[in-house]
């Protein structure tokens, strides 16, 4: 009879955490279907992309020809206003994601989406590189039909022609939350860190080999 407490408990605790994991899901299909939210201007264009830690992604692509500006933080997940620390608990549904401002008459769409495949391992699951879990997953946003069309080609082109298997999933474009001040710029003012020097240095020289034409004369 003593055991019956302990038994109660289990269940309890089983039942609980799958009906989270349930409900997780549940949330992020529901984000998956939503109509994408457009902030493109005329002239400056905006993309959002979720690969690994941001402050790889980010350097990455400040680098590019025709981009203004780049930000770090969140989207992707059903949680408002999320942080570093709780998007880290793997319980907000949001990914690192760096918000890419643009001009499309010097560099377009497709071009951030070769740099985004030409600059990560196309095949790991919920992270890059040393980084794991399910804020560091891969993820496109779209904000228009245009948009969508065009990554879809482009993973159906490495499956077709490489046999990979794309992790990168499509989201439609809801909203991004820009990330701590912190955050910002990691690369550029941290240049001593022992992660930039180990994993950000050698995944943005692995990609400027690839993309040369396209990075801002130094």
């Amino acid at each position: 009879m003593k055991s019956l407490p302990i038994k109660l408990c289990l269940i309890l605790f089983l039942y609980y955490n799958y009906s989270s994991a349930q409900n997780y899901i549940e949330q992020l299909n529901h984000i998956k279907n939503l109509e994408p939210v457009e902030v493109n201007a005329a002239e400056i264009h905006k993309a959002y992309f979720a690969s690994g830690c941001f402050w790889c992604v980010e350097a990455i692509y400040e680098s590019l020809k025709g981009v203004i500006e780049v930000n770090s933080g969140y989207s992707g997940g059903f949680t408002e206003n999320p942080t570093y620390k709780l998007v880290n608990t793997e319980t907000t549904g949001h990914a690192e994601t760096i918000e890419v401002i643009y001009n499309p008459k010097i560099i377009n769409f497709s071009d951030l989406v070769d740099v985004y495949f030409g600059s990560q391992n196309i095949e790991q699951i919920n992270g890059q590189g040393p980084d794991s879990g399910s804020q560091y997953r891969s993820i496109i946003f779209f904000q228009n039909e245009q948009e969508m069309i065009i990554a879809k080609n482009k993973i159906l082109y490495l499956k077709k022609e490489f046999s990979l298997k794309v992790a990168a999933e499509l989201y439609p474009f809801q909203k991004f939350w820009i990330g701590e001040d912190y955050h910002q710029d990691f690369k550029k003012n941290n240049k001593n860190n022992i992660y930039i020097i180990k994993v950000s240095n050698p995944r943005f020289e692995k990609f400027s080999n690839q993309f040369n034409h396209l990075i801002k004369n130094k």
